[in-house]
């Protein structure tokens, strides 16, 4: 079974990552996408709402979708959550499972310096999605790309192409995605709580009705 591993604050979860899981559910041919709220982190913002809270808007704006679901194992960890052991703890979990773990360029670039890096590239496959603002040509100078030429990268960019693969460590590959690039982020629509202004089709009505009612992210909290 082929599962998308989708890992975010998700504060708030919209259309932007909603729209995205369900182009990589596609174009990877996948079973499953697992939507991850984390919990604790080590790059916590004082607007992050409780991660009980980001579980449940999660929970909310997937329902009806029967080929996603959301998981609470970051949520209940009570220390800092670091990908590589979340993966370890659903391989242990779910032995014969193969995953996916989906994030964005800008992350993709950063994982040098995430926690195990290179024994995170052996556990689980890598899906990097486009995001606004960045290109898939920003790789070429990534060291886990060597091998991907800056044609092909340019290729992706100008949507000759939906996917590029390749082997990315002896068990790990790595698959850029081209997905439509939604102008939605969660610190926009954070702003506009904030300052009082409609967040109307920018994230599920369901959503939109939790955060009303539990007065979330107003006042910049």
């Amino acid at each position: 079974m082929k599962t998308g591993i989708y890992g975010g604050a998700f504060n708030p979860i919209h259309y932007g990552h909603l729209r995205t899981a369900e182009e990589v559910f596609y174009l990877m041919s996948l079973d499953k996408v697992l939507f991850m709220p984390s919990g604790r982190t080590p790059f916590d913002k004082p607007d992050l709402a409780k991660a009980e809270e980001r579980f449940e808007m999660v929970k909310r704006a997937i329902r009806g979708n029967r080929h996603f679901g959301v998981s609470d194992i970051e949520v209940k960890t009570r220390t800092k959550s670091f990908t590589v052991d979340t993966i370890r703890k659903l391989r242990a979990r779910e032995s014969g499972k193969e995953f996916f773990f989906i994030l964005g360029i800008d992350a993709f670039l950063d994982i040098g310096g995430w926690k195990e890096p290179d024994t995170l590239i052996q556990m689980t496959h890598l899906v990097v999605i486009s995001r606004p603002g960045y290109a898939f040509a920003d790789l070429s100078s990534s060291p886990y790309l060597r091998g991907v030429s800056r044609k092909a990268l340019k290729e992706l960019d100008m949507g000759e192409k939906s996917v590029l693969s390749f082997d990315i460590s002896p068990t790990g590959k790595c698959c850029l995605c081209n997905v439509t690039r939604l102008h939605v982020s969660a610190s926009g629509i954070r702003e506009l709580i904030a300052a009082g202004r409609e967040i109307r089709y920018l994230l599920p009505d369901s959503v939109k009705s939790y955060i009303i009612s539990n007065k979330l992210y107003k006042n910049g909290k």
